[in-house]
């Protein structure tokens, strides 16, 4: 709500969406890999916030040196912009709920997102991991 100025925003209650960029073909999604946070994508679905934060593998020969989201090739970010708009779509969804990408933001806020979705977490789960 305070980046978008609207009032009517919650959150999805997911966890955090990060979209790692490499030049390396990655053939799954269970591992874990050093990302540096370089922006990301201010998403909204229906009314609940769904950002997506833009990342480079560590090390990348071709991204890993970038900083900013400013660095991705525009391009890049548009075909990501289309992807997390439509990727939802399909013949099997009936009910599409209207998704908006109102900005992509940088760096500092990207690292918000990070701070915000970890103190989430730890509020809800942090006791389960004490016992």
């Amino acid at each position: 709500m305070e980046r978008t100025g609207r009032t009517d925003i919650v959150g999805d209650g997911d966890p955090l969406d990060i979209c790692v960029i490499t030049e390396r073909p990655i053939q799954h999604g269970d591992i874990l890999v050093k990302a540096v946070p370089l922006g990301g994508l201010r998403m909204i679905d229906g009314n609940e916030s769904d950002d997506k934060i833009l990342a480079v593998l560590q090390g990348d020969l071709v991204y890993g040196a970038m900083q900013e989201v400013e660095s991705l090739p525009q391009p890049l970010i548009e075909r990501l912009r289309h992807y997390f708009l439509t990727y939802k779509h399909g013949p099997d969804r009936d009910a599409r709920q209207p998704v908006e990408i109102t900005h992509v933001f940088g760096r500092a806020d990207a690292h918000e997102v990070i701070r915000r979705a970890r103190r989430d977490y730890l509020a809800r789960f942090d006791e389960t991991f004490r016992r």
